[in-house]
């Protein structure tokens, strides 16, 4: 296997651009590729962090909080052989991002992947719903994507497409939810933070696609992470979530790593603009299986 590239050192120049299906080359799935994964401390973020660098990526781990995690994951990938570095950033804030991209670009040099993940919930119902609550949610779960993705878009742009890395000049994957598409009573903030995710990433898909930048988005179902702790801890919890998974099994965030996985690879290099469900067909409304 080739060395990793030097931290800060450019990749090498790019040739022309290929006109046909990449020849995928067994056991180079993601190698000398660059990631960046937002929110990657715990649950989503931190399975898809783990699966890029599995498939062989160097792993830029961004979080908010609870910096031992995040150090501890940084150790984890360095366990892999991977190189990987832990910066502290709130996505939400414009000089944070630029600053957090800057510095990913100088340790381990120019990126290939994105992956923005970083998200969270602050639930009421909505003659409840304080008008901070609804800013933040929206501050983070959508302006922070549109931050990160600008910052993505920017650098990839500049570099170009490299056919001897990547067969496109960049891989963007916007981590979205199923209330992109199922209404959310209690979580209108939420679910309409997505909602704008998913036209984002639809919208930027389209603009980049010239460029060969590819944008995509992955939708979780119920992943056994801890923000939803509550809705599978128990026998019976799990069971009452069941009844919206018609293929019986909570999801792990692995699943939703390895999805990631192959949208950033050459594997995926047609797709573009499109939302991967990974829910166990939760989307596929489960109450009308039986005539609703």
């Amino acid at each position: 296997m080739a060395p990793p590239a030097c931290p800060g050192a450019p990749d090498a120049p790019a040739s022309e651009t290929p006109d046909r299906a990449p020849v995928l080359r067994a056991g180079s799935t993601l190698r000398q590729q660059r990631a960046l994964v937002t929110g990657a401390n715990s649950g989503i973020g931190r399975a898809v962090a783990l699966e890029l660098a599995r498939a062989g990526c160097d792993v830029v781990i961004n979080y908010i909080s609870d910096e031992p995690a995040a150090q501890s994951l940084v150790d984890q990938i360095a366990g892999l052989g991977r190189r990987a570095i832990a910066i502290k950033a709130d996505v939400s804030q414009e000089d944070q991002v630029i600053s957090m991209f800057a510095r990913a670009a100088e340790t381990l040099g120019p990126l290939h992947i994105v992956v923005s993940n970083a998200g969270l919930q602050r639930d009421a119902p909505f003659e409840q719903m304080s008008l901070a609550d609804w800013n933040t949610v929206l501050s983070v779960n959508l302006t922070g994507q549109f931050l990160c993705l600008r910052e993505d878009v920017r650098a990839f742009t500049r570099r170009g497409v490299n056919p001897a890395i990547s067969a496109a000049a960049g891989k963007i994957i916007c981590m979205s939810s199923v209330h992109q598409e199922i209404p959310w009573a209690g979580h209108a903030n939420y679910a309409a933070s997505k909602g704008g995710v998913a036209m984002l990433m639809r919208s930027l898909a389209q603009e980049m696609a010239p460029r060969r930048i590819r944008v995509n988005a992955i939708a979780p179902g119920a992943i056994r992470t801890p923000i939803n702790t509550s809705a599978w801890e128990t026998p019976e919890a799990y069971d009452d979530l069941m009844r919206l998974v018609p293929y019986k099994r909570i999801g792990e965030p692995a699943d939703i790593g390895r999805a990631a996985v192959w949208l950033a690879s050459d594997a995926a290099d047609y797709v573009t603009g499109a939302t991967l469900y990974v829910d166990g067909g939760m989307t596929l409304y489960p109450g009308f299986a039986t005539g609703g």
